[in-house]
């Protein structure tokens, strides 16, 4: 870790790379973004006085002291963020002025601070980028209200790659079944009393209690759900239990659900569609 120039410090680094991407009338709204961002993240207050102090102290350094070992680890972090703030300030160079008044209301700036504790939260790339669409398609769309984009965040930090695996599957093919889902996502067939089958189970009970999919329901003219006909059990029909790879009731993803993937994941559609 480098520490005798303080301009090779990371925070002077993410710095000088926004202030050279953004004009100089943006250099100030761009700083207010920045400052919310690392303000919410708790290790980068004590990454700053760590670095500067290693840097500043007299005398040599032991190579394993715990300071230099602490700092070694959060290098690599600070720099994925700083890569993750740069990314973002390009493309809010390709939204244009519009944005501006917006992302210097305090509105959005508390979405910011709460976007970037689910960002330093994330155990994966993966989330970490949709964390990233989700602030900047904030900043860019209106679809929905910040009170929706605060639970957005929420479902960003409580749901697992695997549940983002069952989301896009039926965002890409709407009315796909359980018995498709499975298939396309996974492959092999698995028992019905295995683990892997819990935890297919899992997946799908936490995304419909969680109000991301649901089963497809007809709706009247106004958009009122119609009440589905129910009967006893038929004659001749099976003795055991709903499988977890049902494959004829058919699942959509709820408005609210479409919103998570437009805010979240567009990019990710796209790419996985150009394959």
């Amino acid at each position: 870790m480098t520490t005798d120039d303080p301009s090779g410090l990371p925070i002077e680094q993410i710095r000088k790379e926004l202030e050279d991407a953004a004009p100089t009338t943006k250099k100030r709204i761009y700083e207010k973004f920045v400052l919310a961002a690392l303000g919410s993240i708790p290790w980068v207050g004590g990454f700053i006085s760590a670095a500067v102090s290693l840097k500043t102290e007299e005398g040599s350094v032991k190579t394993d002291d715990l300071q230099t070992r602490w700092l070694n680890e959060h290098e690599g972090k600070m720099q994925n963020l700083g890569s993750t703030l740069e990314v973002i300030a390009e493309r809010f160079e390709s939204l244009g002025s519009e944005i501006d008044d917006r992302i210097q209301s305090e509105e959005y700036l508390d979405l910011v601070r709460k976007t970037f504790r689910a960002w330093d939260n994330a155990d994966t790339d993966e989330k970490r980028r949709y964390t990233a669409n989700l602030i900047v398609n904030a900043a860019g769309t209106r679809v929905c209200s910040d009170d929706v984009v605060r639970l957005f965040i929420d479902w960003l930090d409580r749901y697992h790659e695997a549940h983002f695996a069952v989301i896009r599957e039926i965002f890409q093919n709407p009315g796909a079944t359980r018995l498709s889902i499975w298939s396309e996502v996974y492959g092999q067939t698995v028992r019905e009393d295995s683990a892997e089958a819990d935890l297919y189970r899992l997946l799908i009970r936490d995304l419909s209690t969680g109000g991301v999919i649901r089963q497809h329901r007809q709706t009247t003219p106004d958009g009122r759900f119609v009440k589905r006909k129910t009967g006893g059990q038929r004659r001749g029909s099976s003795g055991t239990m709903e499988s977890a790879f049902e494959g004829t009731k058919q699942y959509e993803l709820t408005e609210l659900g479409k919103q998570f993937v437009h805010y979240t994941m567009s990019e990710v559609v796209k790419r996985i569609d150009s394959e």
